[in-house]
């Protein structure tokens, strides 16, 4: 169910960052995908290097943007991140990119989530963009989120 209203902006029409002091701490999950679709032959060309190699560096990519996404949002809280996970796959005629992000904190991790999958997506289409000039950033989307309570 979604709200009838902005959440960062008050009746007059002023931005406003969120005020959660007053929200219970709760371990908050959020996972995001996007995809990389690019020619066949750059995809092969991926999937021939060495595990550890490009992939890897979008992954590294995508976990530091998770922890800096406060820093490129301006109304996103920072947060304690518990955990973060990137991973790339290689699929048919792209890169698949999933994230989850983790906090127990007084709000959710989607903008991390979200954050860290389009940055290693990003990264993948700098470290290819010599060789294809055709490459598509899409799907970026959530996939889910989750909350529980602490006590």
């Amino acid at each position: 169910m979604q709200g009838d209203e902005l959440s960062h902006v008050d009746e007059s029409g002023a931005i406003h960052m969120v005020d959660v002091g007053a929200k219970p701490s709760a371990r908050r999950r959020a996972r995001a995908r996007a995809f990389v679709r690019m020619s066949p032959g750059t995809a092969e060309r991926l999937r021939a290097l060495p595990k550890g190699d490009a992939l890897a560096v979008a992954q590294v990519a995508g976990i530091m943007a998770a922890k800096r996404t406060a820093e490129l949002i301006p109304l996103c809280h920072p947060l304690p991140l518990t955990h973060v996970d990137v991973g790339l796959e290689v699929e048919g005629d792209g890169v698949a990119v999933e994230a989850s992000v983790e906090t127990t904190a007084q709000t959710g991790v989607e903008m991390e989530a979200l954050t860290a999958a389009t940055v290693a997506a990003l990264t993948v289409y700098d470290m290819a963009k010599a060789i294809d000039k055709k490459m598509v950033l899409e799907d970026v989307r959530l996939l889910g989120k989750t909350k529980e309570v602490v006590e």
